[in-house]
């Protein structure tokens, strides 16, 4: 039995190239449409310089033609370069990191770059392997807020082109924001406004900023004659939010700095539900100034800082190193100003003591 309708021959090389499985067009199938060499249609498609400008326009139309598209894998065969670079966050779901993936995905697509972005769950195995199996897909990687320890970094550092944000370690470039200065901001106006207590709820156990920021917390509040107290770990979340206020006001002190924003607007939350007034009864402190920090009941005083910046510096530092460009230590170890946003969630301290 025949169809009613009679099919329409193809040209040759379009049979040839997608034949009945779709197989996508190769080189081969452009050189031998073309009526040149592989060598010639290498050279049109990947430096286009070293060809004839006829033979380059035969060149690109037979490949339009054919619907042929470069392997940016194949090509970078012989440069050692995909023109990608991956950025891997510890959460993608906190908004902390919109900026610094917005300012990466800018730096990368300014230099003719793709990012690709992967979720690391706040895991250092997940990290560390996902490294390995692109270390040949992409040109380099940016890590933020690692959870890798400092020797775990410096190892794959060693084997690949490496970044961090948000992390410091010895020989390798990074971009940070202030969080020393930052948080001795915060202990500074936490001083100013009489509170003698501060609790710090730390986020994850490996977090190398939660151990930074409690060094600096411990050193100021002792200058200033209050007492500091750090409790946790919590989830940098808002679900970490109920433990982490349930254990503040419990221990009795008049003001809280949470690891992040997330984390105290979970404690806003609960110290409501309550019937606890903030900042009458206890002021809350946050970081990263996210977006909504401003829109919560009431609107979050934060360390905020230059996330975007952040991003692009990573990936200009990533860039530079591919491409040859030597910095010295210190020039790649870039730490950007922080301030202290003040809004309603920090008051006067309490009488209770």
């Amino acid at each position: 039995m025949t169809s009613g309708c009679q099919k329409l021959p193809q040209p040759a090389s379009v049979a040839t190239v997608n034949g009945d499985h779709g197989k996508r067009p190769t080189i081969y199938d452009v050189a031998r449409e073309a009526g040149v060499a592989t060598s010639t249609v290498s050279r049109a498609l990947a430096k286009p310089d070293r060809v004839n400008a006829r033979t380059r326009e035969h060149v690109l139309e037979v490949a339009k033609r054919l619907g042929y598209r470069t392997n940016p894998l194949a090509r970078a065969l012989p440069s050692g370069r995909t023109q990608t670079v991956a950025l891997f966050v510890s959460d993608v779901t906190n908004p902390h990191f919109f900026g610094i993936i917005r300012g990466a995905e800018q730096q990368t697509r300014a230099a003719g770059c793709t990012l690709i972005l992967g979720d690391t769950e706040e895991s250092p195995d997940l990290e560390s392997g996902n490294v390995e199996r692109l270390s040949g897909s992409v040109d380099g990687f940016v890590i933020a807020a690692s959870r890798m320890s400092d020797r775990e970094i410096r190892e794959l550092a060693g084997r690949h082109r490496l970044t961090l944000i948000s992390r410091q370690v010895e020989g390798v470039p990074s971009a940070i924001v202030d969080h020393e200065d930052g948080t001795r901001q915060i202990i500074e106006h936490l001083a100013s406004l009489g509170h003698t207590s501060v609790v710090y709820l730390a986020g994850p156990r490996r977090s190398w900023l939660a151990a930074k920021r409690w060094q600096v917390i411990r050193t100021t509040a002792r200058q200033f004659g209050m007492s500091a107290t750090r409790l946790g770990p919590f989830p940098p979340a808002v679900r970490g939010g109920a433990a982490a206020a349930d254990a503040a006001f419990g221990h009795g002190a008049t003001a809280a700095i949470a690891h992040n924003d997330l984390l105290a607007i979970g404690m806003l939350r609960r110290f409501a539900a309550r019937g606890l007034r903030v900042p009458d009864d206890i002021s809350v402190v946050g970081y990263d100034d996210i977006f909504g920090a401003d829109f919560c009941s009431p609107p979050l005083t934060t360390l905020a800082g230059q996330f975007e910046e952040a991003g692009r510096l990573a990936v200009d530092l990533l860039l530079g190193s591919r491409d040859g460009h030597r910095r010295s230590r210190s020039a790649s170890q870039v730490v950007l100003p922080s301030h202290l946003v003040i809004r309603d969630s920090t008051g006067p301290a309490p009488a209770r003591q």
